[in-house]
């Protein structure tokens, strides 16, 4: 069990280990990106502290009892289980590593006892559909062995704060499947600090990065305390081409080993807070981090003595196509001018929020009015029909929010709660930054659609653009977008429950598990109906099964990549594929006829005539019932692949990260021999091309699910090798097929010029 890791050690392929931000962190370091150096406490640790303790179940039904949307008992219960995680003693088991790694850490930085950052990093986080930002704790200047455990137990509570509670329960995220991990990083103490986005946040533009930056450390910012400087950076020429400069009355800073606010000396307050030199090499560094993950980036950043810093880098969330301009109507009164946060108009009556206890004041539509926007007040803002705050940039978490509910937000406003009256109806415009007084537009939510978002025409392409989903629950938020699921992991519906799946069968609670699995399968099936959702059976190693309960007798394996996993595990528990077909088979008897089973790690045609021959033992027929295909992983099925085209299959999709790994005896987690890990490869192309080509003479679908298909290269590749589809993560889906869009294009052309 990996209960502490150091950053260097992990990557976006341990975002169920390590959290979103803690895989970005580890991902970027990576890259040579300058991020200070850390150490993990993972999601497996807190896991191992609730099943220790025995807490799991006492959280459980103090969340069954509570009504989120009642703000008194969503507190009450906060306040109850953030009280039994802080009373409980760490294990003693993580209490050690947590302290071998940090005296470590400071030796690497000729300190006795460093300063460092004790942030959280929730395994659900920062999703491309989801933004879990802000939601948990970070503390900041924790000094000493035993300050870093006690704050590593406050991030574990954190995880049950009233706001992030409601977002789970509001975007239907399990409480219990939502585990955090904690990155403890040498501590930046920064001059200068702020956020930078690498796509404009309120017009969509693609080509402006923005940058806020004010004094001090960035938690001003983040957290909406400060209003910050603005500069808009072309992102092709570096061009700077507008500066906001504002007035910085506080800044946050480190002072004898505490973080407190102090007021910005008078010669700093109306001054620049950034170089030209040093915000150009921020959007370049912005354009690197942008170009790296190939998907817009929301970045916080730190300068401490010059050098620049970077803190954290996620997907933004929410995307905006080209507005539409709405018509005038009528002349209108403006009572305030801010920064357009969050796009759209909202009607209603003012509600002036000066502190957390009077939120329950905001009703189904009222406008929500305070002087920096709190994520502690998502509650409210769910029901308010537009948010206006004195504080704040748009990169500010709590406008970040207000963007991914779709509620029009307009911040720094510098005197909204003194200008604006309780009771006093007014239109807020979150695209122009406005706030008119009176309501003016009859039918708000049209109106709010118009002028919020005008969504392009979907680019029709011949080669299908799918999605990879590993969480059921985000589904619904991608299933416009995509032409259906080509790779739905098993792993986290299964493992995802906390215990060995073999227990359950021992137990007799095999309809349990055969439950858990259906209802998670049964939430994209339904979302992305009638279009196909390919489902690939369980596909574990060994090492990540010993770590539930009950998987003390996995075995232990020298290399578990290369071990008992995929179809060679299933066909030999056969009672846990036989649940795997049960749970498939009761969607089918339902009336899903859109599931197609993917079988992991094939090497022999016999895995494929066994694994059907278990399926109609069950009653599900394939090719009937379900489509039945293949994971091309290995080199010898695509070798082979017309023995598996004999024996029957309707598809295949190839796994290039284990195709490259396997074909170039490359280990890709090895940074010694990393470098030499290319996906794109002669000779994996090669098989890959032979695969297609045999598929389409025999009419059986081809795909790709691997990290490749998000490569825009790879993608233009597989389009002229004639792939059927082509299955990318769910940040990549619009990216992808405008690339594919226009090498179809290009094809077309060239067919036209040579005829």
């Amino acid at each position: 069990m990996d209960l502490v890791v150091w950053l260097k050690d992990i990557g976006k392929e341990d975002l169920s280990l390590a959290g979103g931000k803690g895989a970005s962190l580890g991902e970027m370091l990576r890259a040579n990106l300058p991020v200070p150096d850390g150490f993990v406490v993972t999601a497996q640790a807190y896991m191992f502290f609730l099943e220790k303790r025995g807490i799991k179940q006492k959280i459980l039904e103090i969340l069954k009892k509570t009504n989120v949307d009642n703000t008194a008992e969503l507190k009450r219960a906060s306040d109850e289980i953030r009280k039994i995680i802080i009373n409980e003693k760490v294990p003693e088991e993580i209490e050690i590593l947590i302290t071998e790694f940090y005296n470590k850490l400071s030796e690497k930085y000729n300190k006795d006892e460093e300063f460092v950052a004790v942030r959280s990093s929730a395994t659900a986080e920062d999703l491309p559909t989801a933004s879990f930002a802000g939601q948990q704790e970070t503390y900041l200047n924790v000094k000493g062995a035993k300050n870093v455990v006690e704050s590593v137990k406050k991030c574990w509570a954190s995880l049950f704060t009233p706001r992030a509670i409601f977002y789970r329960e509001k975007k239907g995220f399990d409480h219990m499947k939502v585990a955090i991990a904690v990155i403890v990083q040498k501590m930046i103490n920064a001059e200068k600090a702020g956020v930078m986005f690498t796509q404009h946040p309120t017009t969509g533009e693609q080509d402006k990065i923005v940058i806020e930056a004010a004094f001090g450390l960035g938690e001003g910012v983040v957290a909406g305390k400060v209003t910050p400087d603005m500069y808009v950076v072309d992102k092709n020429t570096f061009e700077i081409v507008e500066k906001s400069i504002s007035t910085k009355e506080i800044m946050i800073v480190r002072e004898n080993s505490r973080t407190v606010e102090k007021e910005v000396p008078e010669n700093l307050k109306n001054k620049q807070v950034l170089s030209e030199e040093e915000i150009r090499r921020l959007a370049k560094y912005g354009k690197d981090i942008e170009d790296y993950y190939k998907f817009p980036q929301d970045i916080e950043w730190a300068i401490e003595n010059g050098n620049i810093f970077i803190l954290q880098s996620r997907p933004i969330t929410v995307r905006y196509k080209e507005e539409k301009k709405e018509e005038k109507e009528e002349e209108m009164e403006i009572l305030l001018k801010g920064i357009g946060a969050s796009p759209g108009i909202g009607s209603g009556k003012v509600k002036i929020i000066l502190s957390i206890e009077e939120i329950d004041k905001v009703k189904k539509g009222d406008i929500l009015v305070t002087k920096m926007t709190n994520p502690d007040m998502v509650p409210a803002m769910k029901k308010a029909s537009a948010i206006v705050t004195d504080e704040g940039g748009v990169t500010s978490h709590a406008a970040i929010v207000s963007r991914e509910l779709g509620i029009p937000c307009v911040v720094g406003t510098k005197e909204a709660t003194k200008k604006l009256k309780d009771g006093l109806e007014v239109t807020v415009d979150g695209t122009r930054g406005i706030v008119y007084k009176g309501i003016k537009v009859k039918k708000l939510e049209e109106k709010a659609e118009e002028v919020k978002v005008a969504v392009a025409p979907k680019i029709i392409t011949a080669t299908e653009i799918k999605v990879n989903l590993s969480i059921p629950e985000g589904a619904e938020r991608v299933a416009h977008l995509a032409d259906g699921v080509g790779l739905l992991r098993a792993e986290h519906l299964i493992l995802g429950i906390g215990k060995h799946p073999i227990k359950f069968i021992k137990e007799g609670k095999e309809k349990e598990l055969i439950d858990n699995i259906a209802n998670g399968v049964r939430k994209v099936a339904q979302a992305f109906y009638p279009k196909p959702v390919w489902y690939r059976t369980l596909d574990a190693p060994t090492n990540e099964f010993r770590t539930l309960e009950g998987g003390e007798d996995e075995p232990e394996e020298r290399n578990p990549m290369l071990g008992w996993r995929g179809i060679r595990r299933g066909l030999d528990q056969v009672e846990l594929l036989k649940a795997e077909f049960k749970a498939i088979k009761k969607l089918v008897d339902e009336g899903y006829k859109n599931i197609g089973i993917m079988l992991p790690l094939v090497q022999h045609p016999e895995e494929v005539r066994r694994a059907k021959e278990i399926a109609r033992e069950v009653g599900l027929m394939p090719h009937k019932d379900v489509k039945f295909g293949i994971m091309v992983e290995v080199p010898a099925s695509a070798i082979i692949i017309e023995d598996f085209i004999k024996e029957g299959i309707d598809f295949v999709s190839f796994g290039t990260n284990d195709l490259t790994q396997f074909t170039l005896a490359i280990d890709r987690d090895n940074e010694m021999i990393a470098k030499l890990y290319n996906e794109k490869h002669k000779a994996v192309l090669k098989l890959i091309e032979y695969v297609i080509k045999k598929c389409r003479e025999a009419g059986v679908e081809t795909s790709i699910c691997g990290q490749a298909g998000s490569d825009p290269e790879m993608a233009r590749i597989l389009v002229r090798l004639g792939i059927t589809s082509i299955s990318v993560n769910p940040d990549a889906i619009e990216y992808v097929r405008e690339v594919v869009a226009r090498e179809e294009r290009r094809i077309m052309l060239e067919k036209a010029t040579k005829d």
